[in-house]
């Protein structure tokens, strides 16, 4: 799985002009379920979410977590972030998973990082959505479970 996780003020998510997801302050995490992908890779990244120490402290330091300080989290689904872009000037999209099996594991990333007593909205999988959001920092940071993988 690979995510894209932003440090925001605030965010929403609208399809046709009805919001279906928003938070306060909080993280924006766009997820894209890659073929191959494991259920171990699922929660190695919803704990590393959860505990990636990216807000600031009294000090001023990046010391903090979402967990920490009781924030929400507002899963998005996009499997653009599996694209192969290496060959040509069109993305290529066979590295994503089938959208059947990608809805299952992006729900069950947001159930995760629900079991650790975070609020998590979600956007609506496979809908044309307009994300907003309020980028804190600007903080955004790019997570790969394969990087975890024993």
């Amino acid at each position: 799985m690979i995510a894209v996780v932003q440090r925001v003020s605030s965010a929403r998510v609208d399809v046709e002009a009805e919001t279906v997801g928003s938070i306060g302050r909080g993280l924006l995490v766009l997820v894209g379920v890659a073929k191959g992908d494991l259920d171990s890779d699922r929660t190695i990244l919803a704990r590393k979410v959860a505990e990636l120490r990216i807000f600031e402290d009294e000090s001023g330091r990046m010391n903090r977590s979402c967990l920490d300080l009781g924030l929400e989290v507002l899963v998005v689904s996009q499997f653009t972030l599996c694209a192969d872009v290496r060959r040509g000037r069109r993305p290529g999209f066979d590295l994503a998973e089938a959208p059947e099996r990608a809805q299952v594991a992006v729900s069950a990333y947001s159930q995760d990082l629900r079991s650790f007593g975070l609020r998590v909205a979600e956007g609506r999988f496979g809908a044309s959505m307009a994300v907003h959001l309020v980028n804190d920092g600007p903080a955004t940071f790019v997570l790969d479970s394969r990087m975890w993988r024993n």
